[in-house]
């Protein structure tokens, strides 16, 4: 372990390439639209013919900072970076229309510093057993892991249970469009190609989230105006209370730093299943889930540790036993082959100093991301504090860029104006936007896994063990958090009538 850590420190390129890589991840994940597997492609010309170690620590190092980088346009603009932002960009974006910017960026980099950390350290243990812990989990597993994250966007959607369910629904409807996976089938696409390959993300988030906002600021609404919250503060007091947040949720932090690894190692899940699950279990664990949405600091907190974690996690089936655990790690496998790596379980025993260096790299360049971004805080602050209605034509160019940029087809902006209005009908009746993205997101991996459940096991793939401890699981954790938004409805009520 130490050798690794020797052979980093004594190759100046490889240091040098780490701290080139930072600067370029966290550039490509502040873009919308980019991300980390589009960060890969694109460095992929220029890594060949590079020496091993410091290609490796190129790559490795690129593509762990990529969700830090997109803190900054999902919390101080509300538009998620990348995919698995969607999950912070309700409260991030509410604390920076608070006038807590700050804060927020404090407490998402601090969390994604301690993410990227214990991530780190599971790839270093969970080696191991790594193989029986993939050979307990399969589709039916997974198929009931997505079904977390879609029954938590049901409670989670403030006063009113039966909107989140009917926004959820509808989200679950968009995301059967394109063909389909078995049979191969055309399902909803009104004879276009383009929504043959489905509603891809990036819009749907963009229109859901974006540009409702900014049709509501061109209008000069004051509630999408500059901050308006009135605990702004001073920057330096700010960046102390996103370190007090992180440390007053420190057992949040480290419950989902260890749930985005183990999410990571099973392979199909990705980014996005682990920072919702986080975000549901963050929900279900407070006092007052009823603020989720509104600006909780726990809304941040737990995804972004889910977002940095799962990368460690998901290198423990991509480098040991060459099974991508996301689809931006089978870019990396693709990455790899150039350097002269095999991935593979000879990978330690063939190369153990390479691949603790490659550990080593991962922790160095969450700590250099996550301090990066806490000093970047205060400028990216003034973003924030702009008034809404100056920023509202480059929001749509970067809105309208982004989205050609993630499907390479113009008639995908026909997509994101109709996708638009519902955001904004949503909006303006106060009905939960999140569900409908959870739904998008979760529902296509749920289809797939249900299907391949079925073929394999039948219905009988509900009575597995594990299917069996998670089914209760999930209606446990359900079950508390109803109870705890009842309570929680109750003492506002009680309140307001003590107020009148």
């Amino acid at each position: 372990m130490l050798g690794g850590l020797s052979a980093l420190l004594a190759d100046p390129a490889a240091l040098a390439w780490l701290f080139i890589a930072i600067p370029v991840g966290m550039a490509f994940g502040a873009v919308p639209g980019l991300g980390g597997k589009i960060a890969l492609i694109a460095v992929m010309p220029f890594i060949a013919g590079m020496d091993m170690l410091a290609g490796c620590v190129f790559l490795i190092s690129l593509h762990a900072v990529v969700h830090t980088g997109a803190a900054a346009p999902t919390i101080m603009l509300g538009i998620p970076g990348t995919g698995p932002s969607t999950a912070v960009v309700a409260d991030g974006h509410a604390l920076a229309r608070q006038g807590q910017g700050v804060r927020a960026l404090s407490a998402a980099a601090i969390a994604s510093g301690i993410g990227g950390l214990i991530g780190t350290l599971v790839l270093a243990l969970i080696v191991p057993f790594a193989l029986g812990l993939m050979q307990l989990v399969s589709y039916p597993e997974i198929f009931l892991l997505t079904l977390f994250g879609i029954g938590f966007s049901a409670v989670l959607s403030g006063d009113s249970m039966a909107k989140g369910l009917t926004v959820g629904a509808f989200g679950l409807l968009i995301a059967f469009i394109g063909i389909e996976p078995v049979y191969g089938t055309p399902r909803f696409t009104l004879g276009s190609d383009v929504l043959g390959d489905g509603i891809h993300l990036v819009t749907a988030v963009l229109a859901l989230y974006a540009i409702p906002e900014m049709l509501i600021a061109g209008k000069g609404s004051a509630a999408a105006g500059a901050p308006t919250g009135t605990r702004r503060g001073r920057g330096a007091g700010q960046l102390a209370g996103g370190l007090a947040d992180v440390v007053r949720h420190r057992w949040l932090t480290l419950r989902c730093s260890v749930m985005g690894a183990l999410v990571g190692i099973i392979p199909g899940l990705g980014g996005d299943v682990a920072a919702w699950l986080c975000y549901g279990h963050a929900a279900q664990s407070s006092r007052t889930p009823e603020r989720f949405g509104k600006g909780a600091v726990e809304g941040v907190i737990g995804p972004e540790a889910a977002n940095n974690s799962k990368e460690g996690g998901a290198l423990v089936p991509t480098l040991f036993l060459g099974i991508p655990g996301s689809s931006g790690m089978a870019i990396l496998l693709v990455a790899l082959v150039p350097l002269g790596i095999s991935p593979g379980p000879g990978l330690v025993s063939a190369n153990s100093e390479l691949v603790w260096a490659m550990v080593w790299a991962l922790a160095l360049s969450n700590i250099v991301a996550a301090g990066a971004l806490i000093l970047l805080a205060r400028p990216l602050n003034r973003i924030a504090r702009l008034k809404s209605s100056m920023l509202v034509p480059y929001i749509y160019l970067l809105a309208m860029a982004s989205v050609y940029i993630s499907t390479t087809e113009w008639r995908s902006l026909l997509t994101l104006a109709v996708l638009s209005l519902l955001g904004y009908a949503l909006l303006r009746r106060n009905w939960p936007r999140a569900p409908f993205v959870i739904g998008l997101i979760l529902g296509a991996e749920a289809e797939e896994a249900l299907i391949k459940s079925l073929s394999l096991w039948g219905p009988g793939f509900l009575f597995r063990p594990v299917s069996l401890l998670l089914i209760a699981t999930l209606f446990l954790s359900l079950w508390q958090l109803s109870l705890r938004l009842k309570r929680g409805s109750k003492a506002a009520k009680r309140g307001r009538a003590h107020a009148g």
